[in-house]
């Protein structure tokens, strides 16, 4: 890193700092130092209205995601709002019973949820699947009432 006074070499810098700064924010360090003290944070758990938001919000969101993909097979995907909500709540009440992994939980919950359509799709080609939230719970009733299986599976 190169400074006003001069090149400095970085490599040993948490050795050197390491009681230097524990009166100092890491924020009030220059960038090129920040990145190199580990740092401990401690994040609330997503809500059902972040999961909801997570599942529609981002360009490439992953009820996005499986609708273009199951669109290249023919098959249309049809979310409604209230499917997505028990979507999210799913996924914060089994985030609330088994360890909580944040988001990386939807990812799950979506593979479950189509893995039959998914697994399908050539021979449905050109149907419209409609989600609702009875789809949602049919699908994914064993796995989230199965506690002991959720916590692997989910």
């Amino acid at each position: 890193m190169t400074t006003k006074h001069g090149i400095v070499d970085t490599r040993h810098i948490l050795f050197i700092a390491a009681g230097a700064f524990h009166m100092t924010k890491p924020s009030d360090l220059i960038p090129e130092l920040q990145g190199r003290f580990p740092l401990r944070v401690e994040l609330s758990a997503l809500t059902k209205a972040d999961f909801v938001k997570i599942l529609t919000q981002p360009k490439n969101a992953l009820i996005t995601q499986y609708t273009e993909l199951l669109k290249t097979e023919g098959v249309t995907l049809d979310f409604t709002p209230a499917a997505i909500d028990r979507l999210a709540e799913l996924a914060t009440e089994v985030n609330s019973r088994s360890e909580n992994i944040g988001a990386r939980r939807l990812h799950t919950i979506m593979e479950l949820l189509l893995e039959e359509v998914s697994f399908h799709a050539p021979e449905i080609s050109g149907q419209t699947i409609s989600i609702t939230p009875g789809y949602v719970d049919e699908k994914l009733k064993d796995v989230v009432q199965d506690q002991d299986l959720s916590r692997y599976i989910l």
